[in-house]
Formats: C-alpha cells, structure tokens, sequence
C-alpha cells in the first residue's frame, strides 16, 4: 500500500486517520507521507521516498533512529521480559541513574508519558502544599490533562477558559494563567491568589510555542514567589530534559525547581515519563503517603532498558552535545544570514538541539504574544517547500525543530541550500 491509500483508509479507523492531532498535516492542506523505516536520520515513507528527519519522533531519538546499541538492549530484554507489574532491576538502575546524575532529583517515579508525568506532579504539589490553585503559562503545553488544557488571552490574569471541548469549567477552575517571561504579572497573580496556589509549572525552554528560553530574572523571580508564599516550582523538562544539556534545562539556571517532569529522550524512543524532585516532597507519594498515583505499565523493563541504554551513551559520549551545539550554531548562523541577505523577516530561537525559525517583523520572540503575530501563511509555505525538498520538520509554527548526534554537516549544509531557495522565492 502507498501513503495516500494507508492514510485514507487509516481515516475509516481512527479519528482524522492519526492518533495524535499534529500528525493528520490538516493545516498543511495536505494528507502526511507514512513512515515505513528509520536509520541514524533518514527516514522512509511507504511511497520509498527519503527524508532527513528534524523531528526525532517529537525529540526523543538525540542518537538518531535505532541507534544500535538501544536497539540491543530493547532486543535482549525483550528475549526474558515484556512486562511484569512487578518490581524490577532495570527500574532501579534508570531511577538511581537519574538520581545520581540530575542535581535536584532525590527520588523518582516512573509512569508513561510526559502528560502522565505533569499531572501527576501537579498532584502532589496540591497533596504536599494542602493548596489547590496551579500556575501554568499562555502558550506552554503541559499534556493534555484538564487542567492544563487552559486558554486565556493576553494579560488576562484569571482562571481562564477551557481549551478544548469536553473540559469541564470545574476542571479549570483552579488553574491560572501567567504570562511567560513577564515579571510584573506575576508579582501582581501572588499578590492575588498566593494563599491558594500549590506550584507553578514551567517549561524553562518553552517548546510548544516554538524554543523560547525564560529569562534568568523571570526564573529567580518564581523562586522567589514560590518559597515567599509556600508554593512548589515545577519544571516541565518533557522536551528539554537530556536535550538542552545532558542535566537538562535546569543546568542552565542558578534557581533550582522543587520538582521536575521528564519523558521523550529518558525513554530512548518508547513510551514513558517520569517525575522526580526532593525527598521529602516524593515522599507524599503512596505507599509512603497519602497521594494516590499508580501505573501497569510503570517501569515497563523493555521501556527501562531503552533508557537506560540512551542515557548512558549520552553520558559517556558527553562530545555528542559538543557536536549538537556545533551544528545547532551552524543552522541558526546560516539562517540568519539567508533572512538578512534575502531580506525575508524571520527571527531564530535555539537552546542547544532545540530550534524555531519564527518568521516575524519583530526583532525578537520572547512570549506568546509575540508568537502569535508571527506569519503563519509564510510557515505554510516554508514547510510545504522544506517537504518537498526532503525535510521532514514539524508542521506547526509552534513546534521545534530538533538536531541528533546523527546530524552532520552536510545535512545543515542541505537545509541551508533548501531554505535559501524558499527565502529567493519569497522576496520575488
């Protein structure tokens, strides 16, 4: 079968054709190639087409698809062990792991996804705090739980509206929205609702409105607020954790957070999450605790031996982010100077792998709002061209692109010559 058949038929089985929204293309106005296969980052759609491949299935594959030596602790595990629902080895050598290697990870538990993670954390921030209200951030993407799934526009510091149908008001109704990088609200939603707020939740390199990092002051200011009025700092590091620097998003910061949530790369490529943060907060967890939280599949030890296998290569071949950052530079620089000599508006985020090109008028993007005056028809357009030259990024503005061990030059040197034809077509 080709892609257009799959994908047309997949449409009579599963809601749009995908089980995730982003995947369906529908704003692109065209139907997604069907990946067959992956190697290192080239990727192979069911028509026998190939892409170099910016997305790394959403970030996790920082080694590139089936990295062999993943690929080989998944298959040897596999050859004893599927699933238990039971205590395991491999559970305990990730957890240690990552204990011993995260600066503000004292206790961890496994679950299964990155929504899984922050929910879960949310929770027993309200179970330690005794408090009910969260703090979350206009643009930044937590998981699809209730109360996360939270709009409000811009400035409106109220406990906003749903994002999306089936959310029931009641489920929102302890949520407040704040806005990324901005000081002076913050102060002002403290001094209105602190008696009440359990924790704040950050992604301290945002990816979900595209790679934008909080400002150093804005983070040392939510510490501030937090310990001022007994509330926990959470940091959302799904998408940067592993990936902004091998300690994740937290080392770039002097402020440390009370809790953190991790899932894509920690889980080398298979379904997981993870929350962790100090011991005396971890645990309030059951069975030492009064806040419930539980999973079949949590420390799955085929999952467990494919993180295992990842961050261990990563932290012995620490040179690999070195590479990243070689490269990322390269990307970002060459971008830069394609928008100037071309005079196409675009502006470039980047922390470490993590990359969005915003095409904007503005000289910088530091929140939501600036985001959202961004030329969405110009992504379009640029993501249809990048396509068709064999490119796979994601298809939203909002997104980052994300760079691999794998990458070399000569694929930076490939994107660049297929963005600066794009840019010449622009300006025509």
């Amino acid at each position: 079968m080709m892609n257009e058949e799959i994908f047309e038929e997949s449409k009579k089985y599963m809601p749009g054709g995908v089980n995730s929204p982003v995947r369906s293309f529908k704003d692109m106005g065209i139907n997604p190639p069907v990946i067959k296969s992956g190697n290192g980052v080239i990727i192979k759609d069911e028509d026998g087409k190939e892409y170099i491949d910016f997305v790394l299935a959403w970030g996790p594959l920082i080694l590139g698809h089936c990295d062999t030596d993943v690929v080989n602790a998944i298959s040897e595990e596999a050859k004893i062990a599927l699933a238990f629902g039971a205590p395991t080895k491999l559970e305990l050598e990730l957890s240690k792991f990552m204990c011993e290697n995260l600066d503000t990870i004292d206790m961890i538990r496994m679950v299964n996804s990155g929504t899984e993670a922050t929910m879960s954390a949310i929770k027993l921030a309200r179970g330690y705090t005794k408090k009910n209200k969260i703090v979350k951030f206009a643009g930044c993407y937590h998981g699809h739980f209730d109360g996360f799934l939270v709009e409000a526009g811009s400035g409106v510091l109220t406990e906003g509206i749903a994002g999306s149908q089936g959310v029931p008001e009641e489920s929102i109704k302890n949520t407040l929205i704040g806005i990324y990088n901005d000081e002076k609200s913050m102060e002002q939603l403290f001094s209105k609702y602190g008696d009440d707020i359990a924790c704040v939740i950050i992604e301290p390199v945002a990816g979900n409105m595209g790679v934008i990092k909080a400002k150093d002051s804005f983070i040392k200011t939510l510490r501030r607020l937090c310990d001022k009025y007994g509330a926990l700092l959470i940091f959302d590091e799904v998408m940067s954790g592993f990936r902004a620097a091998f300690k994740g998003a937290q080392s770039l910061f002097e402020e440390k957070p009370d809790l953190v949530t991790y899932a894509k790369i920690m889980g080398g490529g298979l379904p997981c999450g993870a929350y962790g943060g100090k011991k005396e907060i971890m645990e309030n967890l059951s069975p030492l605790g009064g806040v419930y939280q539980a999973g079949t599949m949590s420390g799955n030890p085929i999952v467990m031996a494919a993180g295992l296998a990842t961050l261990t290569k990563l932290k012995n071949n620490l040179e690999g982010y070195d590479h990243i950052e070689t490269l990322g530079r390269k990307l970002e620089d060459g971008i830069s100077r394609i928008s100037n000599e071309t005079g196409i508006n675009a502006v470039v985020n980047r922390v470490g792998g993590m990359m969005t090109i915003f095409f904007t008028d503005d000289s910088k993007v530091e929140s939501y709002d600036d985001v959202k005056k961004c030329d969405g028809e110009r992504f379009k357009r640029y993501f249809l061209h990048m396509l068709n030259e064999g490119f796979n990024i994601p298809p939203s503005q909002f997104e980052a692109v994300f760079l691999s061990v794998k990458h070399t030059e000569e694929h930076i040197d490939r994107f660049l010559q297929a963005f600066e034809g794009f840019a010449k077509k622009e300006v025509k």
